[in-house]
């Protein structure tokens, strides 16, 4: 068994990543595409890979795509083009930690709603909205990083129709989408969108490597039009090699060939991780994610996952507590990553922390 066995990375392992394809899809863009790929871009980046994506979402128009290096830079450039310091900012509870730290660093307002099974309350929005204007909603809705759950039709429909009425972004947080282990997630809220109320964000950090670093946005024209304008004056343009390359994977059917193998190992791993909890910590109360990287579990009354998280790490078997994902509370919650451990050593790591509980 390895020293460390770490559930804290919301990263695959390396057995995962798919070195032979992104080799053969390097070569193969600095064959055909190396103007492009070793050039200076522009800020939606490559071009093709904007048609590629726009495509995949069934979008009419390239233009309402841009390229990031990452989605997180793709949030991080939406906030400060849209938020200032004072404007009120729905966000679940929990979310993803560095999320909350970019809205933060805006001086945003923060409006938590709790997670629900079947994602965010959408009620509490409702009440929320009564309350004062809303600038901006920040919905992951497929395979919630932390929480695991997925947000369902109904709510997304709602969530649109709130926004249209009450005029405010949702900001469409979507890395995950492609991973489901069994039927596909709901339509996406940006096709469910009529009226420029939804910003889709996304990233092949998921389903080729994080090393390529490409992100992108998919929304209003003009919202993408002002981005793109945004990041030329900052970077000029993404990584136009990882662009091209990725392209290629995308053109060539690699992508989807990866993203079938990758669910499959993902899957095993989800069940081994419900399987060894079961053994270990059966108290522990979780939503089965129905894909994704990440399972949430909350330990009850009286359990300090801080405390835990330290003496965890001693044993060789590192996680995120539920307190880096929350405004407030979290001390009895943790979140796993089970995309970073072959499935072999899962129910280890999970014994090594029921064993310093």
């Amino acid at each position: 068994m390895p020293e460390t066995i770490s559930f804290a990375r919301g990263a695959p392992s390396p057995d995962l990543i798919p070195v032979e394809a992104v080799r053969l899809a390097t070569v193969r863009a600095l064959e055909d595409d190396w103007q492009q790929a070793l050039s200076y871009g522009v800020g939606i980046g490559h071009p093709g890979l904007c048609e590629w994506i726009a495509a995949r979402h069934g979008l009419d128009d390239p233009a309402r795509v841009m390229t990031t290096n990452g989605s997180l830079e793709a949030g991080a450039m939406l906030f400060r083009h849209m938020l200032s310091p004072g404007d009120r900012v729905i966000v679940e509870q929990p979310s993803y930690d560095r999320t909350l730290l970019l809205l933060e660093q805006c001086g945003v307002e923060f409006v938590p709603v709790a997670l629900e099974p079947d994602g965010i309350d959408v009620e509490a929005v409702e009440r929320a909205l009564a309350e004062g204007p809303v600038k901006l909603a920040h919905i992951i809705p497929n395979f919630h990083n932390p929480a695991g759950c997925t947000l369902s039709y109904e709510k997304r429909v709602r969530l649109v129709e709130l926004a249209t009425a009450h005029d405010f972004m949702i900001f469409e947080d979507d890395p995950y989408r492609e991973l489901p282990f069994g039927e596909s997630p709901p339509p996406t809220m940006l096709s469910l969108d009529r009226a420029d109320r939804v910003i889709h964000a996304s990233s092949f950090s998921k389903t080729v490597s994080p090393g390529v670093r490409v992100g992108y946005l998919a929304g209003p024209k003009t919202m993408i039009a002002e981005m793109a304008r945004m990041a030329n004056e900052n970077y000029i343009s993404p990584n136009m090699l990882s662009g091209s390359l990725v392209l290629e994977l995308c053109r060539s059917g690699a992508l989807d060939t990866n993203i079938a193998e990758v669910k499959v190992h993902l899957k095993q791993r989800r069940d081994a991780l419900i399987s060894a909890l079961g053994t270990h910590l059966p108290d522990a109360q979780f939503v089965v994610p129905e894909g994704g990287y990440f399972l949430w579990a909350d330990l009850g009354e009286g359990h300090d996952t801080v405390q835990l998280a330290k003496r965890a790490k001693e044993a060789g078997a590192p996680f995120i507590p539920g307190t880096d994902f929350m405004l407030e509370g979290g001390e009895t919650s943790l979140r796993f990553s089970f995309a970073s451990v072959p499935p072999e050593f899962i129910d280890e790591g999970v014994a090594r922390i029921a064993s310093v509980l």
